[in-house]
């Protein structure tokens, strides 16, 4: 099947149409620009995420969605040559000021990758690593979060008798749920997937946006995906990206079924991408 070319590319003003959550916004993003050295990558970011609602960022490869989501816990501070301007204000707080603590930020936003990445020890290890890092000791406090994380995340009673064993021998399904249950231990605010199924098969896929519903009200999720479907399905919200651009934002149900940018409709009805 023979796809026809993106549309040309001339740019207005996103469209917005947001699903509003009842907690008010959790992550304010303004005028953000974002330059790997003299290359711009992201331009002109302007969006409010709720609280407490699930927001996928769709979009071809390499339109940025993956550069926006790592903005929000400050991971591509780790790039060299990384210019970022505007601001990312996380429950009013920019995120980008000289005085953020980074470290304490990224315990705020809990974060999933692509692919699934235990680490070498045991699933009881792997999913109070964070509490282990801050020091957390107490043996009851550790059991505790370990079961609650682990129930959170649907994984309870499939390990429950297997804590002691090594979280690489878990299938690659449940894996990520560990990961999920791991980036969820010590309770974030916000909590990043950054296309969570994608080695996945469909019935690993079905169990994690199984989750991602259960999940949604606790957490503010954000996730990037390239799987319309997958956005259709989870989402409350969805941002389409196009070239570094947010062309529209708002709610899902819109955005599939009648988009209101002509770049959106062509790109969600397979026009290109």
């Amino acid at each position: 099947m023979n796809m026809q070319a993106p549309p040309p590319v001339t740019y207005d003003k996103t469209i917005y149409h947001l699903k509003r959550g009842s907690a008010g916004p959790a992550l304010d993003i303004e005028n953000l620009d974002l330059y790997y050295g003299p290359a711009q990558a992201l331009y002109g970011v302007s969006m409010v995420i709720e609280k407490g609602l699930v927001t996928a960022l769709i979009g071809p490869s390499g339109c940025g969605k993956s550069t926006l989501l790592r903005c929000i816990n400050r991971m591509n501070d780790l790039v060299d040559n990384l210019r970022i301007d505007g601001s990312i204000k996380l429950h009013g707080e920019n995120i980008y000021a000289k005085s953020a603590d980074v470290i304490a930020l990224r315990k705020r936003m809990g974060m999933v990758f692509q692919k699934p990445n235990p680490f070498p020890m045991s699933i009881f290890e792997n999913v109070v690593y964070p509490l282990r890092v801050d020091g957390v000791r107490d043996k009851a406090v550790l059991e505790e979060t370990c079961e609650r994380a682990l129930k959170s995340s649907a994984l309870w009673n499939e390990v429950k008798d297997r804590l002691d064993q090594s979280a690489l021998g878990m299938s690659g399904g449940q894996q990520q749920r560990l990961c999920i249950a791991r980036a969820i231990a010590a309770d974030p605010e916000v909590l990043l997937m950054d296309e969570p199924c994608s080695a996945l098969d469909p019935i690993a896929t079905a169990k994690i946006e199984e989750l991602i519903d259960e999940l949604a009200g606790q957490y503010t999720i954000v996730i990037v995906t390239h799987n319309m479907q997958q956005a259709a399905r989870v989402s409350d919200n969805t941002a389409f990206m196009y070239l570094g651009r947010l062309i529209e934002y708002g709610d899902t149900e819109v955005i599939f079924q009648t988009p209101r940018s002509p770049r959106t409709q062509d790109y969600v009805t397979g026009r290109f991408g």
